[in-house]
Formats: structure tokens, C-alpha cells, sequence
């Protein structure tokens, strides 16, 4: 899943391409995706383009007031197109969500891999009207975020874990589950730890210095390298089975449902393996 640090990647790239030109069309392919009917996608034909910007891990795409959002959800991405392809692709035959062309016959498409469907679009006047925006917690890379926010934010979490309260949108927004795994790896803490017993300033050090390294390592990527360049900065996530770079542990999993993480028991647990939940639950 495109996270905080990819999604701002992507803003600053369609930044650099899309504001002063105008919106010839936009192709609704995927018609679940589209979570807006007033205004339609038709409202965008002719319109200027104005500004790209990031809400968390949204992206929204002004032009003269009326916002195309959208949020790439776990397996959704942007493709560029210097020329945008002639022939549209049949509903449901196609990665391809939405295509939008541009007066100049460049564009860009948005596409969703897999099976399942939860790239999202919005059109709307006002990018407050998107449910998830207008819920999402405070951006961690906001000057406004310090570590006095943290702290107010781990006390009101009490013994939450501390992986899901970095992962909820509506306390934090923009981090998902590969970087707050590097976060608790880099902070040497246990994905299991209470909230409320974490040290606010030293997680805020770890949280801004980990997102800010990933955001420059990506920084200016091109988009069709985006997703490798963020499988290179990982030193824990999606690593299982390997060794540990700083302590030469080998790297561990918890499993749930539809998701997992992944830690270092050297450096995050006192060597403790954590149980496997899903695991778990078989052996009962």
C-alpha cells in the first residue's frame, strides 16, 4: 500500500506535470470506484488544473475548486502516459480505475492490481465532503505535529497497541503498515507496546526521521520505480526470514487475518517471539 511517503512522492510528481493544464476527459472504467454521483467526473471536462495535494494518504487533484480525489487503498497505483492511449479498456478486463486525458493528449490512469476492489474516486467541491479526510489525525511531518501532540495522543490511547495507533488514519494520518514497522524497528520497541508507556519524545524523533528518510529516498523517483525504491528502504517489513541488518537476529512475523507485520525479537522484544495470532487460533 502506497504510504505517507510514496502518496507525497506522487503528489510532488503530478505537481510537476499537471497544474496549468486542462482536463480534456476523465474515462470511468471501474464504476465501484467512483464514491461520488454531485458533481460527476464530467464536471472536470475543460477545466484548469490548479494544484496536486496530499490529505494523508488521499490525493487530490484541483482544478478551479472542483477536487478529483483519490486514494490508491493496498494495491492501487498511478501510470503515467505522455500520450494517453487511444482505445479504452473494457470494464473488467483491465487493472485500469479511471483514466484521465489532458488537452495536450498526455494523462494519467489509475490502476488497481488483484482481485479485490478498494481504489477509491471522489469529485467533490470541497475535499472536507470525503469521509476519510475529513476524519483523518494529524499529519506527522506537519511543523504543527511535535512531540507534545504525540504525547497527548499515546495517553488518550492507554493500552493500545502502539502499532495500531500508529496505523489508525483518525489519530495519525499517512502511515500504514510497512513504515510503522520500520518506525517501531528503528524506535527498538515492540509493535505490542502500550501506548501509554512509550517514550512520546523519542518515538516523535524515530517517526519524523524514519518518514522524512523515505520520503527523500523516493523523492523524485520516477513513478514506475516508486514501488522498488520503497522495497529497498525497508529493513524489517516484508522481510521475514531474513537477517536483521543491525543485530543479526533473523527477522519474525505475526500473522493476522488480512494483514501481518513484522519485527526484529533482537532489537525490538529482549529476544521474545511474539505470538502468531492466526497461528494461534488453528492450535485452539
Amino acid at each position: 500500500m502506497p504510504e505517507l511517503p510514496e502518496v507525497q512522492a506522487i503528489v510532488e510528481q503530478l505537481g510537476d506535470r499537471l497544474p496549468g493544464r486542462v482536463i480534456a476527459a476523465g474515462h470511468l472504467i471501474a464504476f465501484s470506484a467512483l464514491k461520488t454521483y454531485s458533481p460527476g467526473l464530467e464536471a472536470l471536462a475543460g477545466l484548469e488544473i490548479s494544484g496536486v495535494s496530499r490529505h494523508g494518504k488521499f490525493i487530490d487533484v484541483d482544478a478551479q475548486g472542483i477536487h478529483l480525489i483519490f486514494h490508491l487503498a493496498r494495491a492501487g497505483w498511478v501510470t503515467w502516459h505522455d500520450e494517453v492511449p487511444r482505445t479504452l479498456p473494457r470494464p473488467g478486463k483491465s487493472p485500469i480505475a479511471l483514466r484521465v486525458e489532458l488537452d495536450d493528449n498526455s494523462g494519467f490512469s489509475l490502476t488497481e492490481a488483484g482481485t479485490q476492489r478498494h481504489l477509491a474516486v471522489y469529485v467533490v467541491e470541497d475535499p472536507s465532503a470525503v469521509p476519510g479526510i475529513a476524519a483523518l489525525g494529524p499529519d506527522p511531518l506537519d511543523p504543527a505535529f511535535t512531540a507534545d501532540t504525540l504525547a497527548i495522543i499515546l495517553a488518550a490511547a492507554g493500552k493500545s497497541q502502539v502499532k495500531g495507533v500508529l496505523r489508525d488514519q483518525k489519530v495519525i494520518s499517512g502511515i500504514g503498515n510497512a513504515w510503522s514497522d520500520e518506525i517501531l524497528h528503528e524506535a527498538r520497541l515492540s509493535p505490542f507496546k502500550p501506548a501509554n508507556t512509550v517514550d512520546a519524545a523519542q518515538l516523535y524523533q524515530h517517526i519524523h526521521g524514519v518518514l522524512s528518510s523515505a520520503l527523500q529516498a523516493v523523492r523524485g523517483v520516477e513513478l514506475n520505480r516508486l514501488k522498488d525504491a520503497k522495497r529497498g528502504g525497508l529493513r524489517v517489513h516484508g522481510r521475514a526470514g531474513e537477517t536483521c541488518d543491525v543485530c543479526g537476529s533473523v527477522i519474525a512475523e505475526v500473522s493476522f487475518a488480512d494483514s501481518s507485520l513484522q519485527y526484529c525479537p533482537g532489537c525490538q522484544t529482549g529476544g521474545k517471539l511474539l505470538a502468531d495470532r492466526r497461528l494461534s487460533k488453528l492450535l485452539k
